[in-house]
């Protein structure tokens, strides 16, 4: 089978916090010569609006994806998805019932709290960060065993701003890696963690080794909130995924999963 370049997790202008057009989004991924590319906008829900896609406009974004997707059929495959917020209470089923390809199921909040905003950095001054992470990996089982979603965005996300722990990562992590083995969910390589604080892969060396000896699949994502992030730091994705032991990843069509060879 002949090897695949993947790259599932991006967005769009109608999330509020991303720039460009879709149409160049695909075409640096084009350029960088990519098979298989994913449009995963921000799911709308019922809170923290501003950072997301309304429910007005899932049609409109989903016709964008159909339509960029025909025109680019010869050059490029797209396929299109969701990255929905865990937060019991606020997931609608308009988006867990989409007629999309595949849905991430990404942890942004504990407690509502949005602790990779900037904007609420603050947040962690006064809590304990060991406390906080465990939360957020409770968060991340929760969501597996809920068995509403195909990808675990960025896995660690809550490094962000290298506020680290000072218990083992893979202990706090060990119930929410078997709760995904259960799943039969699949593990992003998001490279978005190289352009913030921590400047390390979403997820760390250290789970993704575990990931790997549980047998979890993996992807790949740029997580793209603009044209050039597309692709930014595949290379180093690829290299720590083929170090460990992976040689395949998924891919999607209609929620379906399929294993392919990645280069």
């Amino acid at each position: 089978m002949e090897k695949r370049r993947i790259d599932l997790h991006n967005h769009t202008v109608r999330c509020n916090h991303a720039e460009g057009s879709v149409e160049a989004y695909v075409q640096k991924a084009i350029a960088l010569g990519t098979d298989i590319y994913g449009f995963s906008e921000h799911a709308p829900m019922d809170f923290d609006e501003k950072y997301r896609l309304s429910f007005e406009e899932m049609k409109a974004y989903e016709n964008d994806i159909k339509t960029i997707s025909e025109i680019y059929k010869n050059d490029i495959d797209i396929r299109l998805g969701y990255e929905v917020d865990w937060l019991p209470g606020h997931m609608d089923e308009r988006v867990l019932n989409a007629d999309v390809d595949y849905l991430i199921g990404s942890v942004h909040f504990i407690d509502k709290w949005g602790f990779d905003n900037p904007e609420f950095l603050s947040g962690w001054k006064n809590r304990n960060i060991d406390e906080i992470w465990e939360a957020y990996f409770e968060a991340i089982e929760a969501m597996a065993n809920s068995g509403l979603f195909d990808i675990v965005g960025h896995m660690d996300l809550i490094k962000v701003f290298k506020y680290l722990p000072k218990t083992d990562v893979r202990i706090l992590a060990h119930d929410a890696l078997r709760a995904i083995k259960r799943s039969g969910m699949v593990l992003e390589i998001n490279t978005a963690g190289l352009r913030k604080p921590v400047a390390e892969l979403y997820p760390s060396e250290a789970l993704l080794q575990e990931a790997y000896a549980m047998q979890i699949p993996i992807t790949f994502g740029s997580d793209a909130h603009a044209p050039e992030q597309v692709g930014f730091g595949y290379d180093k994705a690829v290299e720590t995924a083929r170090k460990i032991g992976y040689t395949h990843a998924v891919v999607f069509e209609k929620r379906h999963k399929r294993l392919v060879p990645f280069r």
